[in-house]
């Protein structure tokens, strides 16, 4: 068989940048998909991936994308990597632009990409046989609300039944949907984001947490199921550390165990 391809968006930090590192180590050919062309030729130069500069909120560059990949090869994988969220306001006192933006990114973005690239998936499967792969990376915010989360759960909830409808959708095909949905981990940029470029504010919920996810762990559970039989599809990945049982449920400082009696 050929070298097989996938397209990473997000691809220019945390998740993202690990994933692209991980499919190139184990000989896949690779588009890492971002909006800064400075961080993604970086990329390019580390590990030899093709780049490709697009923001998934724009229909115009998903359209571009979708050009470059159909003149460039087979391909064989999605994974819809790029999200995050804005702000820890109530449902009543937050932004909507913040909430339009979460949609954006975390929900159309992913309908954006798979519309996209399904006849590209669909034309490689019939000239080469075998089986295809839609990756999306969610969050267990998509499965339980907390405190604060109103506008990230709701679009990770979104997210999480785009999955599932696309599944029935796709039944019969030999193109697997997988949702990978990571609890705590620790990056450069999601808290960044998500509070406004303040440092200490991103920095605080990790604060004496024991081993935080990484995201190298999350990118080593992406292509562990992309590269899984034809046959297995690993629907729904949940994956958090072992100091957080549940968003709003995480214990700080040394795991201990307790007393008897």
């Amino acid at each position: 068989m050929s070298t097989r391809r996938v397209v990473v968006t997000g691809a220019s930090s945390g998740i993202g940048a690990a994933t692209v590192r991980l499919f190139r180590q184990r000989g896949w050919d690779v588009v890492g998909v971002a909006r800064r062309s400075d961080r993604l030729a970086a990329l390019a130069a580390e590990t030899g991936a093709d780049v490709f500069t697009a923001d998934l909120t724009r229909q115009d560059d998903v359209d571009a994308l979708r050009d470059y990949l159909a003149v460039l090869g087979p391909v064989h994988a999605l994974v819809n990597n790029a999200g995050g969220a804005m702000g820890l306001d109530s449902v009543e006192d937050s932004a909507i632009d913040d909430w339009a933006w979460m949609f954006e990114i975390n929900v159309l973005a992913v309908k954006r990409m798979t519309s996209a690239l399904l006849p590209l998936l669909r034309r490689t499967l019939a000239a080469d046989g075998g089986s295809a792969d839609i990756v999306t990376v969610t969050s267990i915010a998509g499965h339980v609300a907390y405190l604060g989360g109103g506008g990230y759960n709701a679009a990770k909830f979104a997210a999480h039944a785009l999955m599932e409808v696309l599944r029935l959708e796709l039944n019969g095909e030999p193109i697997r949907v997988i949702e990978v949905a990571p609890g705590m981990v620790k990056t450069e940029e999601f808290g960044l984001v998500r509070f406004g470029g303040d440092a200490v504010k991103a920095a605080a919920p990790y604060e004496n947490v024991l081993n935080p996810l990484s995201a190298e762990d999350v990118a080593e559970t992406i292509v562990s199921a992309v590269e899984r039989p034809a046959h297995v599809n690993l629907d729904l990945i949940t994956i958090k550390p072992v100091a957080q049982a549940a968003p709003s449920r995480l214990a700080r400082g040394e795991l201990t165990v307790r007393a008897e009696g």
